[in-house]
């Protein structure tokens, strides 16, 4: 709902809304609230954002979001969530790492996960500041607000290039020349009339590291995505087996992808994050597969409560450490993945399947799928059976 305020100004004499000073003393506000950078869209100022949107559904490079076409026509512009608003204030929190993301990939007996998830869920950090800034702005200009961290129909990446805080890369995320590529995004729309900043400038060039690291060979082209190629889409939003083409590549990533973000070469303007509330929490940083691969639901929940990772559900997070398991090639984590077979989730014992072929010789493959197979009702498991040895 919309934040109204029948307080005074902040402060006296009440300045007019299309003050530059105003925008001055709100970027001072989001400052000392620990956003790192901030930027003004005019609302009746932007062209409609969703012809990028349509060609990437049309190809259906959304894979299994539907919610993304379910809402497409809303995305297409800010205004179709609030007709009312005519600003939009874009804020950004950096969460960079203070070493390189990609020496965990070496790592095989443990999980990659990305820089993000190994924090507190940045929704409700972000969120708790965002209405903190809301407030300032309903007092000060006497407006009403909304705030938006990643959860509506609105597309905060082509907004935040709009009011200046980066241009979308070649990788289609957002790329900022003092932030790198290490930042989160939150919105808030109000009905005020601030004055825009610039929108920024691609700054690419002829630079495509982002796009030869991929491993799954995600981009068909320079700021294009297929999300179904994309391991954070397959390890985060797929709902079911992950495609046998792809697991080799997915390695020890078990929770998102931060390749293509940290060949970045704009990351060396990052800053450090100041919120200790976003600092990497010891349980979530990249830890033992050994020790991932005997949590049961209640165990999962107590060591990823409060992050990003809770939300995918212990489930798809054990398929996700059987492939890296698998991966690993580690002979010491048979007897946990053994176990996995019988698990109650059929995700899990597909994903044993792959794992242990990876572990066992085939005749021991064999003799599981003999004591298994015969019992076994789930379409997708039964295939992983047939599909992990020869008969």
């Amino acid at each position: 709902m919309p934040i109204r305020t029948s307080e005074p100004p902040a402060t006296a004499p009440p300045m007019p809304l299309w003050s530059p000073s105003l925008v001055d003393r709100l970027k001072d506000e989001a400052r000392r609230l620990e956003f790192q950078a901030s930027g003004v869209a005019r609302l009746a100022e932007l062209p409609p954002f969703g012809d990028g949107l349509l060609a990437f559904l049309g190809q259906g490079h959304h894979g299994d979001m539907h919610w993304m076409s379910d809402t497409a026509e809303r995305r297409r512009h800010p205004q179709s969530l609030w007709t009312e608003a005519k600003s939009a204030v874009v804020l950004a929190m950096a969460y960079p790492s203070e070493s390189d993301p990609l020496e965990a990939l070496a790592q095989a007996d443990h999980g990659t996960i990305a820089l993000y998830a190994k924090r507190r869920d940045y929704h409700d950090v972000v969120k708790g500041r965002l209405k903190h800034l809301a407030q300032w702005i309903a007092r000060t200009t006497g407006s009403a607000v909304k705030v938006f961290v990643d959860t509506a129909p609105l597309m905060e990446k082509p907004l935040a290039a709009a009011a200046g805080l980066g241009w979308q890369g070649k990788h289609t995320n957002l790329v900022s020349r003092q932030l790198g590529s290490w930042f989160h995004l939150g919105v808030i729309l109000t009905e005020a009339e601030l004055p825009a900043d610039p929108p920024a400038a691609d700054h690419c060039g002829t630079c495509r590291r982002c796009l030869d690291i991929c491993p799954t060979a995600a981009f068909p082209a320079p700021y294009q995505l297929d999300a179904r190629r994309c391991i954070s889409y397959l390890t985060i939003e797929h709902k079911g087996p992950i495609p046998r083409s792809f697991r080799r590549a997915i390695g020890n990533r078990i929770f998102g992808c931060d390749d293509c973000l940290a060949v970045c070469p704009w990351n060396k303007f990052a800053i450090a994050a100041r919120d200790q509330r976003l600092e990497t929490r010891i349980e979530a940083d990249n830890p033992p597969l050994a020790e991932l691969l005997v949590l049961d639901d209640q165990a999962f929940r107590s060591r990823f409560a409060g992050t990003p990772v809770r939300r995918a559900g212990r489930d798809r997070f054990l398929r996700n450490v059987l492939i890296a398991a698998g991966n690993a090639r580690d002979t010491s984590l048979r007897p946990a993945v053994t176990s996995l077979l019988d698990d109650d989730s059929p995700l899990v014992r597909g994903m044993a399947i792959w794992a242990l072929a990876s572990l066992a010789s085939e005749d021991e493959v064999r003799q599981e799928r003999t004591r298994r197979l015969p019992v076994e009702q789930d379409a997708d498991v039964i295939r992983e059976w047939r599909e992990a040895v020869p008969p």
